[in-house]
Protein backbone atom coordinates (compact mmCIF):
# COMPACT_ATOMS: atom_id res chain seq x y z
CA UNK A 1 0.00 0.00 0.00
CA UNK A 2 1.57 3.70 -1.22
CA UNK A 3 0.64 6.53 0.51
CA UNK A 4 0.95 10.43 -1.39
CA UNK A 5 0.94 13.07 0.75
CA UNK A 6 -0.92 15.72 -1.26
CA UNK A 7 -0.74 19.01 1.36
CA UNK A 8 1.66 19.32 4.35
CA UNK A 9 1.23 22.59 6.41
CA UNK A 10 4.10 22.54 8.65
CA UNK A 11 4.05 24.13 12.45
CA UNK A 12 6.82 24.88 14.51
CA UNK A 13 7.10 26.60 17.80
CA UNK A 14 9.96 28.30 19.76
CA UNK A 15 11.22 29.56 23.28
CA UNK A 16 13.89 30.78 24.30
CA UNK A 17 15.93 29.01 26.51
CA UNK A 18 15.16 30.91 30.30
CA UNK A 19 12.36 30.56 32.82
CA UNK A 20 9.04 30.55 31.71
CA UNK A 21 7.99 32.70 34.49
CA UNK A 22 11.07 35.34 33.41
CA UNK A 23 9.93 38.71 32.51
CA UNK A 24 11.53 41.35 30.69
CA UNK A 25 12.78 43.65 33.87
CA UNK A 26 11.79 47.02 32.23
CA UNK A 27 8.41 46.11 30.03
CA UNK A 28 7.14 43.25 32.32
CA UNK A 29 6.73 41.17 29.15
CA UNK A 30 7.53 37.43 28.93
CA UNK A 31 10.61 36.73 27.05
CA UNK A 32 8.61 34.63 23.72
CA UNK A 33 6.13 37.89 23.43
CA UNK A 34 7.34 40.67 21.82
CA UNK A 35 8.27 44.16 23.67
CA UNK A 36 6.36 47.35 23.07
CA UNK A 37 8.83 48.13 19.74
CA UNK A 38 8.25 44.92 18.54
CA UNK A 39 5.54 43.26 16.06
CA UNK A 40 6.81 39.54 16.11
CA UNK A 41 8.80 37.87 18.67
CA UNK A 42 11.96 35.89 17.51
CA UNK A 43 15.28 37.19 16.49
CA UNK A 44 14.40 40.43 15.74
CA UNK A 45 14.09 40.81 19.65
CA UNK A 46 16.68 39.32 20.60
CA UNK A 47 17.40 38.88 24.71
CA UNK A 48 20.30 40.91 26.29
CA UNK A 49 21.65 38.86 30.02
CA UNK A 50 23.80 41.12 32.08
CA UNK A 51 26.85 39.81 34.03
CA UNK A 52 24.34 40.84 36.96
CA UNK A 53 22.28 38.33 35.54
CA UNK A 54 19.42 40.48 34.79
CA UNK A 55 17.68 39.38 31.25
CA UNK A 56 16.03 42.56 29.14
CA UNK A 57 14.35 43.29 25.80
CA UNK A 58 17.34 44.20 23.81
CA UNK A 59 14.89 47.14 22.12
CA UNK A 60 13.93 48.11 25.93
CA UNK A 61 17.45 47.66 27.37
CA UNK A 62 18.36 49.90 24.56
CA UNK A 63 16.02 52.52 24.98
CA UNK A 64 16.67 52.07 28.74
CA UNK A 65 20.72 52.59 28.19
CA UNK A 66 19.82 55.84 25.31
CA UNK A 67 18.83 57.97 28.55
CA UNK A 68 20.73 60.37 30.17
CA UNK A 69 19.08 59.13 34.03
CA UNK A 70 20.13 55.70 33.40
CA UNK A 71 23.89 56.47 33.49
CA UNK A 72 24.66 52.85 31.85
CA UNK A 73 23.14 51.08 35.08
CA UNK A 74 21.33 48.00 35.58
CA UNK A 75 17.46 49.23 35.66
CA UNK A 76 17.02 46.08 37.98
CA UNK A 77 20.02 46.34 39.91
CA UNK A 78 21.77 49.76 39.30
CA UNK A 79 25.14 48.01 38.70
CA UNK A 80 27.28 48.96 35.31
CA UNK A 81 25.23 47.23 32.92
CA UNK A 82 28.25 44.69 31.02
CA UNK A 83 26.59 42.62 28.61
CA UNK A 84 27.31 38.44 29.81
CA UNK A 85 29.30 36.77 26.61
CA UNK A 86 28.16 34.16 24.90
CA UNK A 87 29.50 30.30 26.71
CA UNK A 88 29.90 27.66 25.01
CA UNK A 89 27.00 26.00 25.59
CA UNK A 90 24.83 28.93 24.24
CA UNK A 91 26.97 28.92 21.00
CA UNK A 92 26.05 25.35 20.27
CA UNK A 93 22.33 26.20 20.93
CA UNK A 94 22.31 27.90 18.17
Amino acid sequence: MKVKIKKWHAVATWRWDMPEDEVCGICRVQFDGTCPTCKFPGDDCTLLIGKCGHSFHMHCLLTWIQQESSKGLCPMCRQKFEWKQATDKDQQAT
